[in-house]
């Protein structure tokens, strides 16, 4: 059960020993400095200048200027007590053209920041991709090419060898799903190319780049990799069949597509027809990595129904109803986290590596009142509540290893925005001042609890 409304419990939730509580961030809803050091343009950089493509009219060319913030931003982090921190590093900052000459700046900026975390004793988790594909690439077809997935196990090669030495947990690609099936098949996403159900190949030639950059990873010495994938329960709108078919589909294309091929170098049955034509001998062996930890972005369960025949795809995506919901209008449901993880684990069991939660939070625009505090209340039950249901999920038996909470600073918001805030720390438009939230010091004094329970 979530706790009850009206604030969190007054002691904090109960986790494993060792159990690592962080915070995450991606290069292109933080950095800005899109410009600068040679970096060169990405998908988001063309997409955001498409007309209606973004909610509030925004781009990524400033966010929240994490690029020339980095020691202000570093000791926010050791402020806030995390163990761990959970970054990307931009591939047109480091490749410009996405392949070829490094960028030497660009290298030398994340050598800087992991430098800093460690000198804060903060365990940098890097993740190399986070949506922000060189748009050089997308010129010569992005994921729809094959070759792109050989020049990312490349870039990987460039990151590893530079940073392998002090990174020790690596995520290659974060939410395949969501930058093939939202950027490639329904086009809301960068960029924005809308394929329907033959983005599937893009899905394939993406969850190829994963293995082509695990590999690559561990011969540059790196020690755990692991991976971040968007997964959400999905749930039938009614009992009727056509709604269950739906879903029981939907279920396949988000979840178990990334699920089966990175754990069991398979895909789902349900979609055995529509992939057989793509799949060439080994390509399943490629996906298929030994991983040291299996990452779970989560923010809400979703609700599927069957299309009406005229539609392009065959379901639907309703409101969950009898929840409460963040600004973004995602319902919060605390005990669905739970419940999934438990499930995950029945299902996979030996296949299954450690998991590490390495998304979570919710939006809530609260702006600092008279006297400067920004008091997100609403921000600190989502996360309380979700931390308790990993801990109910652990005393099941699940081997959750970490909690990464989304995010350390309001950033850009992909699609959304600038209008939506994920930030622990309030990010000021104009200005760009940080102001830590009240969920920053209620999460640092979590992480202090639990530093404390296990020293």
């Amino acid at each position: 059960m979530s706790p009850p409304p009206g604030g969190p419990r007054s002691a904090p939730p109960v986790l494993p020993p060792g159990f690592v509580l962080g915070t995450a961030t991606a290069a292109y809803q933080v950095e800005g400095a899109v410009a600068d050091d040679g970096r060169g343009p990405s998908i988001w950089d063309t997409f955001t200048r498409r007309p209606g493509a973004i909610a509030d009219g925004s781009d990524g060319a400033v966010a929240a200027d994490h690029y020339h913030r980095l020691e202000e931003d570093l000791d926010l982090l050791a402020r806030l007590g995390v163990r761990g921190y959970r970054f990307s590093v931009s591939w047109s900052r480091v490749l410009p053209s996405g392949r070829g000459p490094v960028n030497p700046a660009g290298l030398d900026f994340y050598d800087r920041l992991v430098d800093g975390l460690l000198a804060r004793d903060i365990e940098p988790m890097a993740t190399l991709y986070h949506h922000d594909l060189p748009q050089s690439l997308e010129d010569d077809g992005g994921w729809i090419n094959p070759a792109t997935a050989v020049a990312f196990g490349d870039y990987a090669t460039v990151v590893g060898t530079r940073l392998a030495d002090r990174v020790a947990r690596w995520v290659p690609l974060s939410e395949p799903n969501v930058a093939s099936l939202q950027g490639y098949g329904e086009g809301t996403q960068a960029p924005g190319v809308r394929l329907y159900f033959e983005a599937l190949h893009v899905s394939h030639q993406i969850l190829l780049g994963h293995g082509h950059g695990v590999a690559a990873l561990r011969a540059a010495g790196a020690r755990e990799v692991g991976c971040a994938n968007n997964h959400a329960p999905i749930w039938p709108a009614s009992d009727d069949p056509a709604d269950s078919g739906a879903a029981k589909l939907f279920d396949s294309l988000w979840n178990g597509m990334f699920i089966e091929s990175m754990l069991l170098g398979r895909y789902p049955v349900d979609l055995a027809p529509l992939m057989d034509e793509l799949v060439q001998p080994g390509d399943l062996a490629v996906i298929r990595q030994p991983l040291d930890f299996y990452g779970v972005n989560y923010y809400s369960p979703i609700r599927v129904a069957a299309a009406p025949p005229e539609a392009q795809l065959p379901f639907e995506f309703l409101q969950l109803l009898g929840y409460p919901t963040t600004d973004r209008g995602w319902t919060v449901v605390p005990d669905a986290l739970r419940e999934w993880l438990i499930t995950f684990r029945a299902r996979f069991r030996a296949a299954l590596p450690p998991i590490v939660v390495t998304e979570c939070g919710a939006s809530y625009a609260v702006a600092p009142d008279a006297d400067g505090v920004v008091d997100d209340q609403p921000r600190i039950d989502y996360l309380d509540a979700h931390l308790r249901a990993v801990a109910m999920a652990c005393e099941r038996g699940v081997d959750v290893r970490g909690f990464y909470a989304w995010s350390l600073l309001d950033g850009f918001e992909w699609a959304a925005g600038l209008r939506e805030r994920y930030g622990l720390v309030h990010v000021d438009r104009d200005t760009l001042d940080r102001t830590p939230k009240t969920s920053f010091e209620w999460y640092a004094g979590v992480i202090a609890a639990q530093t404390r329970s296990v020293g």
